[in-house]
């Protein structure tokens, strides 16, 4: 089997195209999902297609369409239901400090501060924090066909042998709450990665207080067909 140049051309025009109808201003919010997921697939597509044999062109075409499609089924779809979270989210958290948003790719966010969360070389849940998880895990309860991401972070303080699994026990605690609260474990991923990852200066107190967090996004996969 011999493998031809990679043709970069099909790749950069596949997710090109994507991207361009991601952009569009009269796409609706599950359409733009769905376009940011057929970009990548169909760039990972015209990849296989160009590594897979002769005929490098023609084949890159064909991966580039067939990964566009597949790309289109991995995309998020803001749905009522997803609407109706994040409505609830920011009702519940007023006043509170937490972040409630939604994402490019169709996600909601929430990002939780320290001074709500956890202590400072802590993963303890502390219990304002909490009465935000038992709402959140009742949002999941009436969404069932999302999945949950968590993910830890530290400022930049101790080094990251103690912020590494430091950030992963808050990511971790987070969920083992969730769960205990009847949200299936499968549904929720987590992840740790202490300090690389800062949103404000570690150089002031303040934020150093910001950059230990916790992050938490949904996603509804857009279903095909």
């Amino acid at each position: 089997m011999t493998r031809t140049p990679i043709p970069i051309r099909a790749i950069l025009a596949a997710v090109s195209l994507a991207a361009a109808l991601e952009g569009c201003a009269d796409m609706n919010q599950t359409q733009r999902g769905t376009a940011t997921g057929a970009g990548v697939g169909a760039g990972l597509g015209a990849l296989l297609g160009a590594t897979t044999g002769n005929g490098g062109g023609g084949r890159a075409a064909g991966g580039a369409l067939i990964g566009a499609a597949a790309g289109a089924v991995a995309g998020n779809v803001w749905s009522r239901h997803m609407e109706q979270q994040r409505q609830q989210m920011e009702q519940t958290t007023r006043g509170t400090g937490v972040q409630v948003s939604q994402t490019a790719d169709n996600r909601l966010k929430l990002d939780i501060p320290s001074d709500i969360s956890f202590n400072t070389g802590s993963a303890d849940i502390q219990p304002g924090f909490r009465q935000i998880l038992d709402r959140f895990a009742a949002t999941l309860q009436d969404n069932p066909v999302t999945s949950v991401t968590i993910i830890g972070h530290t400022d930049s303080t101790g080094g990251n042998a103690i912020n590494g699994p430091l950030s992963l026990d808050r990511a971790a605690h987070t969920r083992d709450y969730l769960t205990a609260r009847g949200v299936a474990p499968g549904r929720i991923a987590v992840e740790g990665r202490a300090a690389r990852e800062p949103v404000a200066s570690n150089d002031t107190p303040d934020g150093r207080a910001r950059n230990r967090r916790v992050e938490i996004f949904v996603g509804e996969p857009a279903r095909q067909g």
